[in-house]
């Protein structure tokens, strides 16, 4: 049976988007100490730190939109803003989630950041998982949404045949990152064990996560990405994945290396196939849509000239409503009186009247109380009574 192709939406040119897991026990608090840090040192501009319920109740540009709802199971939204090269001002949004009723031991929190520019971005600005992040190692923030696999480092491969292949699938489908497999032609020393997003420019090293399979996968390794991907495995090469859904753009042979030395020095072809496929349209799923919503029509942080034209915006929405409001009932009462008039017309001036607006009643006259007033002013003429 044929699928119904629907068009996929990819990520915008000017946009920055990630998700990953905080495994530590205070994430909130390490976002708010790095935040502070980073303004105080005149890296930022600003940043706000707010109660996601409130936050969506108060968005400043679309207070009843339901886009800006991160939903019921966020913790804590953070907003900051900075600028890069020329000026540009970066605006970003980053929502930690609680994966849970209650957190398991090794789960982490789901976080989501969002991030755009005024301008294309450019891969050498900063990194906005360090503006939100601190940028230690100590700090665990940098694991994928696939378990087991974390930015920064080298990841191994399973050993089982079956786990390679759920974490090949897994990471094409459920991740926002780039994935790279690199197999080591000989186990590699202490430089060469260090990944190569370490010689990537800022915003691009935290969008990739290593694979390494180690000299005695070849073979398994080869075979599960053929059977999962369509790609092939050369010994001691590296391939950059493919997305789910697959990009017309990508092929198997133009992302595969076929040597990548492990000595510590810069693997250059490797480097320039994981730039080009980075320029390359990325899918978003539904839930990188939401996100994107969610910076756009839910932002609070707004500079000192931003609240001044919005507040600019909201009298001219008001004064634009009130004059309709004033029109619809001039045109009420226009066709009020037409259709009176019509009525009037058709049946000769005998027909029965709209009601108009309500007038107080006229009190009555009682005959009684008349001819008893009538009595006593007949008194104070007749002196005699």
């Amino acid at each position: 049976m044929t699928k119904n192709s629907t068009p996929t939406a990819t990520v915008p040119d000017t946009v920055w988007l990630a998700r990953g897991s905080h495994l530590g026990p205070e994430p909130e608090q390490d976002v708010r100490r790095n935040l502070i840090a980073l303004k105080a040192a005149g890296v930022l501009d600003d940043f706000l730190d707010l109660d996601p319920v409130e936050a969506a109740r108060s968005s400043v540009l679309y207070p009843r939109d339901e886009t800006a709802d991160p939903g019921p199971t966020a913790r804590r939204l953070f907003e900051a803003r900075w600028r890069v090269a020329d000026d540009i001002t970066v605006r970003a949004q980053l929502i930690t989630y609680d994966p849970g009723t209650r957190r398991k031991d090794g789960e982490g929190v789901t976080w989501i950041l969002a991030a755009e520019a005024e301008g294309a971005w450019d891969m050498r600005w900063p990194s906005p998982a360090t503006m939100f992040w601190p940028d230690s190692d100590r700090i665990p923030w940098d694991h994928d949404a696939v378990p087991g696999v974390r930015l920064r480092s080298a990841n191994q491969l399973p050993k089982d045949d079956d786990e390679l292949r759920h974490r090949l699938r897994d990471c094409i489908r459920q991740s926002w990152f780039i994935h790279v497999v690199v197999h080591e032609a000989m186990t590699p020393d202490a430089k060469g064990q260090q990944p190569v997003s370490v010689y990537l420019p800022p915003s691009l090293r935290h969008q990739i996560v290593e694979h390494r399979g180690t000299p005695e996968q070849a073979q398994i390794v080869d075979f599960a990405m053929k059977r999962e991907l369509g790609a092939r495995m050369p010994r001691g090469g590296g391939v950059v994945l493919p997305t789910e859904p697959k990009l017309p753009e990508y092929d198997a042979d133009r992302f595969t290396v076929r040597s990548v030395f492990l000595d510590g020095s810069e693997p250059t072809e490797l480097l320039d196939r994981i730039r080009e496929f980075a320029a390359l349209p990325r899918p978003m799923d539904e839930e990188a849509e939401r996100a994107l919503a969610r910076l756009r029509q839910g932002w609070h942080l707004l500079t000192p000239e931003e609240e001044l034209a919005h507040a600019q915006g909201m009298v001219i929405r008001y004064a634009e409503a009130l004059e309709a409001m004033t029109n619809s009932c001039d045109l009420y009462r226009e066709a009020a009186e037409a259709a009176q008039a019509a009525l009037a017309e058709a049946t000769g001036g005998g027909g029965v009247r709209i009601p108009g607006p309500l007038k107080p009643a006229a009190p009555k006259t009682d005959g009684s109380l008349l001819n008893s007033l009538t009595k006593t002013f007949g008194r104070f003429r007749d002196p005699k009574k």
